[in-house]
């Protein structure tokens, strides 16, 4: 009897040591610190839409972020992440338990990334540009680009597209859907065009369209801010008095050749709607994403009589502006003069 008491009582230690070790082994699993050091960093995790729950854990694996990966898996299914996974961009922060971690997960609290809209030429450019930030793909933005229900929502056509993506920084869901993308940028658009700019627009008896398409044309003409607003009524005075705009980036635009460094008459010559030295008036659309600033310049361009200008002999990338032909060949002079002085 005395000998089964004590075979008895070590029994129960073994089994209160092994409960202990245990209830130590899950309370680990649930809650210690299993994010590996980042260093200060931010850390993001990517899911794309119908991501596995194996590539998951490669995707942790490979990226090092975890301290103990079969822990994480153990309690991953324990929670059932790997029955339903949500796509969508997530900071791994240091000293998350895997707890802490899967609850982000299963909640789908994603962090935004920060979009950033600048310079693109083409709608190409764009499209590659907006894939290298969202889940979504270049040539999936370029059908949506060019689909009829999105030129139908925004008003607008496959040439002035672009236009509906104002150059800036938007908070969004890097897993943002195609629609949901057009959706978002029609209200920063229509934001943009405030009653202010769409009065000015109409004084000008142009539209938005219109204005991004000239402000494009500008800015490719002289990224001098302060410049811009007089390059652009010069090329509104042209207008005007029936003048072609002779800008030769739409040229550049139309031949879409990066070879070419200078306009030539054998360029000038090219058939295309974009060729504005063979057509009077705005080509079809913007020849680049057109900058506020340049949009701005377009719709406060203070009233002149330039018609004509060239760049100043100077190279300090500012124009000489004249109102006749006479003064732009003056003009002109001078800076082939110094052009051949310098060996260009």
């Amino acid at each position: 009897m005395k000998n089964y008491t004590i075979s008895w009582r070590y029994t129960s230690i073994i089994i209160g040591v092994l409960l202990l070790f245990a209830v130590y082994k899950i309370a680990a699993d649930l809650f210690l610190n299993n994010v590996n050091p980042t260093n200060g960093k931010a850390c993001y995790i990517y899911i794309k839409s119908n991501q596995s729950f194996d590539r998951l854990m490669f995707n942790l694996q490979k990226d090092d972020l975890l301290k103990n990966s079969e822990s994480f898996e153990r309690v991953a299914k324990l929670l059932s992440l790997d029955e339903k996974i949500k796509p969508g961009r997530y900071k791994i922060a240091e000293g998350l338990s895997n707890i802490e971690l899967i609850r982000i997960l299963k909640a789908g609290r994603q962090e935004p990334v920060n979009l950033v809209i600048k310079y693109a030429k083409r709608k190409e450019n764009l499209a590659l540009s907006l894939s290298k930030q969202l889940e979504l793909d270049s040539n999936a933005i370029l059908l949506l680009l060019n689909d009829s229900t999105t030129l139908n929502k925004a008003n607008m056509d496959s040439n002035n597209i672009i236009s509906l993506f104002v150059p800036n920084t938007y908070n969004m869901y890097w897993n943002i859907t195609g629609n949901g993308l057009v959706e978002r940028m029609l209200k920063e658009y229509n934001t943009f065009w405030n009653s202010e700019r769409t009065t000015k627009c109409i004084l000008l008896k142009m539209s938005p369209q219109q204005v991004a398409t000239l402000a494009s044309i500008v800015m490719s003409e002289t990224n001098k801010a302060d410049e811009m607003p007089i390059v652009a009524r010069a090329y509104m005075n042209r207008m005007q008095i029936g003048m072609p705009l002779q800008a030769d980036p739409t040229v550049l635009f139309a031949l879409n050749d990066t070879s070419v460094r200078r306009v030539l008459s054998i360029h000038t010559a090219l058939e295309s709607p974009y060729n504005t030295y063979k057509n009077k008036g705005l080509p079809p659309g913007p020849i680049c994403l057109a900058s506020p600033t340049a949009i701005d310049a377009v719709l406060n361009a203070p009233i002149h009589k330039y018609i004509y200008f060239c760049a100043k002999e100077d190279f300090s990338g500012y124009h000489n502006f004249a109102e006749t032909f006479a003064q732009h060949q003056v003009n002109a002079r001078k800076y082939q003069q110094e052009l051949n002085r310098r060996g260009y």
